[in-house]
């Protein structure tokens, strides 16, 4: 629990520098990256040292979201070391620090069940495509809030946080892009891979994660044969988004913690 609160401390750390530098003005701020990256460390170290001491990759509910907190961080330390998009941080970080929290607390109320290693890449190509399309949605409300903010002649100094109009809507689009590729990955070692989708209660979450992956694939689609941007962008990403979060915790939600079944 010490590296857990530890790596807590860090992240909120990491959050309040960029808060701070953001508040000043000060675009080329790298103070926060340390107290990131040791807590980004510490958070990968808790889940190893969990796995090794019950010799099982650990991939339920409060693990499997902490994990994705993880790798949203790590997303986020890359994107903001770039100097790009550094802003992120003050979401995810304290929302990383969340996760973490809540599997220190709650993940390890029962024995996982051991995993052969086609659905452990089944899961962990999941995760990525989750972490990196939840990055998509964050960065999606980024560019809800900006255009707001300018068509209202609002000019904010968070904007100044923010790279241009164009750049943040490239950069989402790219990030929709790889995560849409991650997902489609996942489905696929899903269907080869998945014996009895029906037997393992895992119908649902086929079918939400197949309604989320059409749907970033229309906006990815639209956005090449027309342009789509702005509002309808915004709106096609959250969409999507939602229906992945229904795939991959909500589902996991009502099994584990609500019928107390595994899923």
């Amino acid at each position: 629990m010490t590296i857990v609160l530890i790596a807590i401390a860090l992240y909120l750390v990491a959050a309040g520098w960029l808060v701070v530098s953001v508040q000043r003005g000060d675009e080329a701020a790298r103070g926060w990256l340390l107290p990131a990256n040791l807590a980004l460390l510490l958070h990968g170290a808790t889940h190893f040292l969990a796995w090794r001491s019950s010799g099982i990759t650990d991939l339920h509910f409060f693990a499997a979201l902490s994990l994705a907190g993880l790798g949203m961080a790590i997303l986020t330390a890359i994107v903001g070391a770039s100097g790009r998009m550094r802003a992120l941080g003050v979401v995810v970080f304290p929302l990383a620090a969340l996760t973490l929290l809540g599997y220190a607390l709650y993940g390890h109320a029962s024995k996982p069940e051991p995993l052969d290693w086609r659905l452990l890449l089944h899961a962990w190509l999941a995760l990525l495509a989750y972490a990196t399309l939840a990055i998509a949605a964050l960065l999606a409300i980024f560019l809800w809030a900006q255009e707001r903010a300018l068509r209202r002649r609002e000019f904010h100094r968070w904007l100044r946080a923010l790279p241009p109009l164009t750049e943040l809507e490239t950069l989402l689009f790219r990030t929709i892009s790889v995560g849409f590729v991650l997902l489609t990955a996942a489905l696929l070692t899903g269907v080869l891979f998945v014996d009895n989708l029906l037997t393992q209660h895992l119908a649902h979450k086929t079918v939400f994660s197949v309604l989320s992956w059409l749907a970033f694939g229309i906006l990815l689609l639209g956005r090449w044969r027309r342009g789509w941007r702005g509002a309808t962008a915004v709106r096609w990403t959250l969409a999507a988004m939602v229906l992945l979060f229904l795939a991959f915790f909500g589902s996991q939600f009502v099994l584990e913690l609500v019928l107390h079944r595994a899923s």
